[in-house]
């Protein structure tokens, strides 16, 4: 009895891979001492290949099926052992299994800021975060290039490194993308694309396959959040001047009711807003009139008797000239409100 088992412990006739826990993405079979025999039994299951490492080289790849090992079935493996046609005996080599579904819901992020360059801004600090999904798509080149002769690789044993190679794309997909610095919190689709395509050759290195890159969030530096937040109103008021300085006023009355309160600098805070109200007391007046039924002359000489100071429309011009150099305004905004403004001087 103790001579069997000693001799099945020496014979392998069926070999396969069940996966037994998730994550793990090389598993080597455990040949011990044991010898493969010939016409032995191989089960790959699908998303799973077998690869066959004779002596630190490899030899055959195996996909999904059952596969009868025979010098028919190891042409490779043959050739590098010099097997005669008529090879009977058993054979000893590494038999690695491979697992290659997609392994999802990889997450990447800035744990610190990432500096990239704007074309508008300059150098900026960028923090990101989403998730990405993964398979290996060549098992000699992952076998070679990562998980070597390990019993079990698994993802968690990749997982910093892959993060780290997302990172350091990131400024390569900002680039690539397009996408003005502003607005790409908005265009986090195109921004997603542009990162898998910029690191999917760091994966193909690695004998991986990136499979799909999710952007979850972009958050840009407060000062920046700020002019976004201008942008975003001169969007919602389009091109017209009252609505645009109603709009600027509204979002001065919070600091100023912040400086009553404090009682300190209420009056520089008053003289501040003393343009926008103005301006936008005059629109408020002038919309009326539209709504009012009035002969084209009284009209005419009402708007002709309303107008601004030329204080207040120096302190206009300054606001301007600050968000145009921030770049909410372009030089042909700029140009066409100075002029309308121009026109209101009294």
């Amino acid at each position: 009895m103790a001579l069997m088992d000693f001799i099945k412990k020496q014979f392998i006739d069926i070999i396969e891979w069940t996966e037994q826990r998730d994550g793990v993405l090389a598993w080597r079979f455990p040949m011990a001492d044991r010898e493969i025999q010939n016409g032995a039994s191989l089960t790959v299951r699908e998303s799973q290949l077998a690869m066959f490492v004779d002596q630190g080289q490899v030899a055959d790849v195996f996909g999904p099926g059952m596969h009868r090992l025979t010098t028919q079935t190891l042409p490779v493996l043959t050739y590098l052992k010099n097997w005669d046609k008529l090879f009977q005996s058993p054979f000893k080599s590494d038999v690695y299994f491979f697992a290659t579904r997609q392994q999802l819901d990889r997450r990447w992020g800035t744990s610190q800021p990432v500096t990239i360059r704007d074309k508008d801004f300059g150098a900026v600090r960028l923090r990101a975060f989403g998730n990405y999904a993964f398979h290996i798509a060549d098992p000699k080149l992952f076998h070679t290039q990562v998980s070597g002769t390990r019993d079990t690789y698994t993802v968690d044993d990749l997982d910093g490194q892959l993060r780290g190679l997302m990172l350091q794309h990131i400024s390569d997909a900002v680039a690539g993308s397009g996408i003005p610095f502003l607005d790409l919190a908005a265009n986090q689709v195109e921004f997603a694309t542009q990162l898998r395509e910029a690191t999917g050759p760091a994966f193909a290195a690695l004998g991986l396959a990136l499979d799909s890159v999710t952007v979850q969030n972009v958050s840009l530096p407060e000062e920046l959040q700020k002019i976004l937040d201008q942008k975003i109103g001169m969007g919602m008021v389009g091109n017209d001047m009252g609505k645009f300085m109603q709009y600027q006023t509204a979002q001065s009355l919070p600091k100023f009711a912040e400086g009553a309160a404090a009682g300190g600098g209420v009056v520089g805070d008053a003289m501040g807003l003393g343009a926008g109200v103005a301006l936008g007391q005059v629109m408020a007046q002038q919309l009326q009139q539209g709504l009012q039924p009035q002969a084209p002359a009284a009209a005419a000489a009402h708007a002709a008797a309303v107008g601004v100071s030329p204080d207040e429309v120096v302190a206009l011009l300054d606001k301007l000239g600050d968000l145009k150099a921030k770049g909410v305004l372009t030089d042909e905004e700029f140009s066409a409100k100075k002029a309308e403004l121009l026109k209101k001087l009294v």
